[in-house]
């Protein structure tokens, strides 16, 4: 038990990194017009080793997540500027091994994953359009903001160190800007994610906080022709130091990975994405190897002069 208990310790860094600094989101500020709704099904795999905080006698940690998601979305007029909406339910499939004392040790969980809301509102090139203005006008550079938020409801034990929830609120407050150059689009993001106070972190009487984790991302894409393009992605994040009982950890993030992205579509309105991802530098944390697929399928609001048949 002791042997699992530190396996299940020097896991818990990268669970909570994996869902949240690592993720890579092309065309996240995207001009778009208002009443489109979309709906996403989005299957992704990781794999690959962790490197746990030194001080512990855990060597050789290997650990796959496989994830399935369903979210809706809707794009807004918030005070005359594009908004977006996002609801996204991650179920996932958590398997880890590795060598602690030199013994063989594992771990497994499968769960409901804490979910992802988003709202994001276009401040500058983001005027709010109908969907005939916004097939007239022209596209000039997009400056947005965003508010990610993870609520606890996730799967999670407080007798158990490792779990598929995180018990706390995780918050992302991000500034993003995109700038077309013909069919190229370069674009950055600057966010830094924030964490409340897990209380009951391990038999409902070990206290858990952790340090603001700071993301910056970049991409650039190509668009080949409507609806089919490509993307390079990068990230970079740092912090999340993290402090159990008043004891500080030797866990601080400061890694890096790289990406691409496709999105093709496969009729007016179904469109489908592939990503994949790998560490390009990792200090403490998860070094994996990421794919994902999506499905989306699109529509636009009945305009209101239009009676139904």
């Amino acid at each position: 038990m002791v042997k699992r208990g530190l396996l299940a310790c020097g896991l818990w860094a990268w669970a909570s990194v994996a869902i949240t600094a690592q993720e890579l989101e092309p065309r996240a500020y995207a001009a778009a017009p208002v009443g489109l709704n979309f709906l996403v099904v989005a299957a992704g795999r990781s794999t690959g080793g962790v490197l746990v905080d030194p001080s512990l006698p855990i060597e050789d940690v290997q650990a796959s997540v496989d994830s399935l998601a369903l979210g809706i979305g809707k794009t807004l007029n918030v005070f005359g500027r594009t908004g977006l909406a996002v609801v996204a339910v991650p179920f996932a499939w958590v398997s880890a091994s590795g060598l602690v004392a030199d013994t063989p040790g594992h771990v497994s969980r499968t769960g409901l994953a804490d979910p992802r809301l988003k709202l994001s509102v276009n401040l500058v090139g983001g005027r709010a359009l109908s969907p005939r203005e916004f097939a007239r006008a022209s596209r000039s550079t997009i400056v947005g903001v965003s508010l990610t938020m993870l609520p606890p409801v996730g799967q999670y034990n407080r007798t158990r160190l490792v779990n598929i929830g995180s018990n706390r609120w995780s918050f992302k407050p991000e500034v993003g800007v995109s700038h077309a150059i013909a069919r190229w689009t370069i674009e950055g993001y600057a966010g830094v994610w924030l964490f409340t106070t897990n209380d009951q972190f391990y038999r409902g009487v070990s206290i858990r906080t952790q340090d603001p984790i700071v993301a910056l991302q970049t991409h650039v894409s190509y668009t080949l022709r409507p609806r089919l393009w490509f993307s390079g992605d990068a990230t970079w994040y740092s912090g999340g130091t993290t402090t159990v009982d008043g004891v500080l950890k030797a866990d601080l993030q400061r890694n890096s990975r790289i990406g691409a992205t496709m999105s093709l579509a496969l009729s007016r309105q179904q469109s489908f994405k592939i990503s994949g991802s790998t560490g390009a530098t990792t200090r403490v944390g998860s070094d994996f190897r990421t794919l994902a697929v999506a499905w989306q399928l699109a529509w636009f609001d009945r305009p209101r002069n239009e009676s139904p048949q």
